[in-house]
Parts: C-alpha cells; structure tokens; sequence
C-alpha cells in the first residue's frame, strides 16, 4: 500500500545548515528533503514537505493533513515545549504523529525536556541529526503497517 505521508518542520529549521551547526548540524532542510525523497522511493510512499514559523499555520497544516495524508512527521522546533495548541491539534485530528528533533532534546537544557508533543505521539525520535528524518520515515511505515 502507498502511504502518503507529510513531513512537518517548525519555527526557525529553514535556517538548517548555518543556525547553531555545532547543535543543529550543517545539513540544510533542502539536503534533508532530498535525502526524504529517496528514501520514500525505497518504501514506496510519497511525501509532502512543509515548514513555518507561525504556529497557527502549523495547526492548519495538522489539520488539514486528515483524510490527505497516512501520517505526519513533525519537527515542532520550540513549539515542542509551549504547544498546546499543536498537541490539541494532533488529539483532535487522531492522524499518527511522529515527533523528532535534530538534537537530543532530553540531555540540553531543562525546559527542552519538556513536550507537549510526546503526550499525542505515537512516538519520538531525536539526536541523530538528520539521519533521523529518514529513521522517522521507517518507524512511521512501520506504525502505519502494524495498525492498518
């Protein structure tokens, strides 16, 4: 079965590949899209792409995102930790969520361990830089299979 699945990336990660490379990497967005695309190709699912920096966009993006797509990968960015509005936007829509992030949220600052997301996810991946968009896809396929 082809899944359609929309990767989601928040406040400030257009900025990839030159925002805090010794946090966040030097991979761009545009490198980490390239690298989704072929690995969509292996899985055999498509892939939509959207980023902002607003989080009501975001919100309408989740929302919009039922009956469109299998699921979502999202990279809330800061959101993660002061969005209730996102995580009710997941819980609303009941769409499987995927959370990630390029660092390893639990080891940085106190606040960063905090997120509303992980509460609506089916799960989180987190602190192996790019590569874990692709790690995101497979867990997600692999969700989507299980409960199909």
């Amino acid at each position: 079965m082809t899944y359609s699945i929309l990767i989601l990336n928040g406040p400030n990660l257009n900025l990839l590949g030159t925002r805090q490379p010794e946090v966040y990497g030097s991979t761009t967005l545009a490198n980490i899209e390239a690298t989704c695309s072929a690995k969509a190709e292996q899985l055999g699912v498509s892939l939509t792409f959207a980023q902002s920096n607003h989080e009501g966009e975001l919100v309408d993006m989740i929302h919009a995102a039922r009956g469109q797509h299998a699921g979502v990968i999202l990279n809330a960015g800061a959101y993660t930790h002061t969005s209730i509005a996102l995580m009710d936007a997941i819980s609303s829509t009941m769409i499987p969520v995927v959370e990630l992030h390029l660092s390893n949220i639990h080891a940085r600052e106190e606040f960063r361990k905090i997120s509303y997301i992980a509460r609506v996810a089916v799960g989180q991946i987190c602190g192996f830089g790019a590569a874990g968009y692709p790690l995101a896809m497979e867990a997600l396929v692999s969700h989507l299979e299980a409960t199909k």
